[in-house]
């Protein structure tokens, strides 16, 4: 990354970092001081007060709880889709095979019984008694020896009937399997989508409970708590650590996904027009001719893990215990990420949320 955008990155996670400000004592979010009791005619039509901000910060607490609810739920959607396509290809390519072995064995059969109609012309007399009433023994040799080749010819063809029909079952065996498990995945699918679409709605109804200026200060109280986490995070001195370079794909990823940014967060999303969290990524890798896993948990089951002090720009960091989400480091502390369902593509603090490790798409 050139140093005019490095500088660029460095100047937003500034800026985002700057928000640890409001969480000085008395600077910000201080409780309000009590105002004299309003007539009933005066407090007619008045909004409704302000919760404390203990209340708030449970709100904030438990939306946290019901989009890392929905996350989870997205990745084994995605991940149900994943399979369900695999398995639908893979019963495709077993529907060609029944029908190329259904062709070869009718071929087979066409075979076997022209043997058989030949046999049957030939009157199938012993050799001893061809050999008596033959004029020409010298002839009969000659046609024993193509008999002989005709009996050898008809077991290889049988033996061949007998593969192909093996084949046959094997093939229908395991279509019946795949679909099994294609109708399994597609159940899956349906239940995390329907899980999915519960924890939106619970939040969303949360959120239309408040007021304006409750949304507002919600908002602020969210932007404290990942800037309280992206300071704690740069505190420790990791990013003193953190001096690995992008590699050539690793740049095409990272200017994919910077190219996302103010897109909207829409679950199930792999673009162009919205994404989540890990269809992002893997469509930024894909972008740099990369290929890599289509959930957060896979990418971290199956990608290289790297050290958080190793890491360079166009790495991926998982967060959360269980691997719910995950985000793109760019450089200079700061990640680009699909946050949520109600926000866009947007740069962050890397230590903004709880990291569970780092992986390397191309190591």
């Amino acid at each position: 990354m050139g140093t005019g955008k490095r500088g660029l990155l460095a100047a937003a996670v500034t800026v985002v970092c700057a928000v640890t400000v409001l969480s000085a004592p008395g600077t910000a979010f201080a409780s309000p001081r009590p105002t004299p009791a309003a007539s009933p005619s005066a407090s007619r039509g008045a909004p409704p007060a302000l919760p404390p901000d203990k209340d708030l910060e449970k709100v904030r607490e438990k939306l946290d709880d019901l989009y890392h609810d929905a996350a989870v739920a997205t990745d084994e959607y995605n991940a149900a889709e994943e399979k369900a396509d695999k398995q639908s290809a893979e019963i495709v390519e077993l529907a060609k095979k029944i029908v190329a072995g259904q062709k070869k064995l009718d071929t087979l059969k066409d075979r076997a019984g022209a043997a058989a109609r030949a046999q049957y012309r030939g009157g199938g007399l012993p050799d001893a008694a061809k050999l008596v009433l033959s004029d020409d023994p010298e002839q009969f040799l000659e046609g024993a020896g193509r008999v002989l080749q005709g009996q050898r010819a008809a077991k290889d063809l049988i033996a061949e009937m007998t593969r192909t029909q093996t084949d046959l079952k094997s093939y229908a065996k395991d279509a019946s399997t795949q679909w099994d498990k294609l109708e399994a995945n597609r159940k899956a699918k349906a239940a995390a989508k329907k899980r999915i679409k519960q924890q939106i709605a619970a939040a969303e109804k949360l959120e239309n409970r408040l007021a304006k200026k409750q949304k507002e200060k919600l908002a602020q109280l969210e932007q404290q708590a990942a800037a309280k986490a992206q300071t704690a995070w740069l505190d420790t001195g990791v990013l003193d650590e953190i001096k690995g370079k992008a590699s050539g794909q690793g740049k095409k990823a990272v200017a994919f996904a910077t190219h996302q940014m103010g897109k909207p967060y829409v679950w199930g999303a792999e673009g162009p027009r919205s994404f989540d969290c890990s269809g992002l990524t893997s469509q930024a890798w894909a972008s740099a001719g990369h290929p890599i896993p289509r959930t957060s948990q896979e990418q971290w089951k199956q990608l290289k893990h790297v050290d958080v002090e190793d890491m360079r720009p166009g790495d991926l960091i998982i967060y959360f215990k269980d691997a719910s989400h995950v985000a793109m480091y760019v450089g200079d502390g700061a990640i680009i990420h699909a946050p949520r369902p109600g926000r866009t593509v947007t740069l962050t603090g890397a230590g903004s949320m709880p990291i569970l490790g780092v992986v390397r798409p191309d190591a």
